[in-house]
């Protein structure tokens, strides 16, 4: 296997499929961005610019394609999709790919109506392929503009996960290595619902220390679920797990912290999911808890979330369900 990978696909011309296109020229690769068709594949191409990333040039070493009109020819496919659209972008990829291809899915959620992780999913679909995930925490303008990150990129073959971190790598984009693919798939999914809890805090405006004490319990319920799924400690300790929980609770750049201050404020479920625009927690959240219930994994904050969303609770009595739960130690 090649130490590092040139020629590399990105699936998805939204904002964090755009922001890795430009991360991965200024890396020196030759990178073809994947538009969803013919008409915005002409319409990037001809702007050098996202509808998705106003203000963000893509660079003019990446070239725009459409699925229809071209098929990836790469050693290594970027997959940059929500997470319920995943399935639908592999399968467009079967029988077009060369068996051993690493997929690097980007997506941080759980598949709603199977339970599926992002990589089972990707083997379902491409059963040449081979898994991998990139996550952490990051915001698509920040790395378009090749501000300083640092993610987690991992894949069950430390060979290939070490490849992989090479080939996107460069001066302000730092992929750390890893073969606990599990562990980065569940600090990316579990801390979407945790925002929103966040968010919900922020919004009601209880303080900034209520908000601390939140993304801390919230943090042992994301240790908890890992646990529970084989996740490696220090994974969830580090840039996919409590480095994407920091970022994602804290920012209003986040659409899952933000759905949950537009709910806090009072606003209506719809009109929220609206100024969110795609909050992958507000899909994750049901699946998640549905999975910590089949293995005894205790999660108030994350159940309290989904309930919400749900309709089936009220944001006050959520929190105050919250705030009278046992006294008890600290774990």
């Amino acid at each position: 296997m090649s130490t590092i990978a040139d020629r590399i696909a990105v699936v998805g011309a939204g904002a964090w499929g755009t922001a890795l296109a430009n991360v991965i020229a200024r890396a020196g690769r030759t990178v073809t961005l994947f538009a969803r068709d013919a008409a915005s594949a002409s319409a990037i191409a001809a702007r050098r610019e996202s509808p998705h990333l106003p203000g963000v040039r893509v660079d003019e070493r990446i070239a725009i394609a459409a699925p229809t009109e071209h098929r990836p020819d790469s050693e290594v496919i970027l997959i940059v999709v929500p997470a319920q659209a995943l399935r639908d972008a592999a399968s467009g990829l079967a029988g077009t790919i060369a068996p051993g291809t690493p997929v690097v899915t980007c997506a941080k959620g759980i598949e709603r109506t199977t339970r599926r992780f992002m990589t089972e999913v990707i083997a379902e679909c491409l059963p040449g392929a081979v898994p991998a995930i990139l996550s952490g925490p990051s915001f698509a303008a920040d790395v378009a503009r090749g501000l300083p990150t640092a993610v987690t990129l991992a894949a069950a073959n430390e060979a290939v996960a070490q490849m992989l971190a090479r080939s996107l790598g460069s001066a302000t984009f730092r992929p750390y290595h890893s073969v606990d693919v599990r562990g980065v798939e569940i600090g990316g999914a579990a801390k979407n619902v945790l925002a929103i809890a966040a968010g919900i805090v922020t919004g009601r405006k209880l303080g900034a220390s209520a908000v601390a004490a939140l993304t801390t319990r919230g943090f042992a319920e994301l240790m908890r679920f890992g646990r529970a799924y084989g996740a490696q400690p220090e994974t969830l300790t580090g840039l996919s797990g409590l480095g994407d929980l920091i970022l994602t609770c804290a920012s209003q750049q986040s659409r899952n912290f933000s759905l949950g201050v537009a709910l806090g404020q009072g606003r209506g479920l719809d009109e929220a999911r609206r100024s969110g625009h795609l909050a992958e927690g507000a899909f994750t959240a049901a699946v998640l808890v549905d999975m910590a219930r089949a293995r005894d994994v205790e999660m108030p904050i994350a159940s309290a979330v989904a309930a919400v969303l749900d309709g089936e609770l009220a944001i006050d009595a959520a929190i105050e369900a919250l705030l009278t739960r046992p006294f008890r130690a600290e774990g």
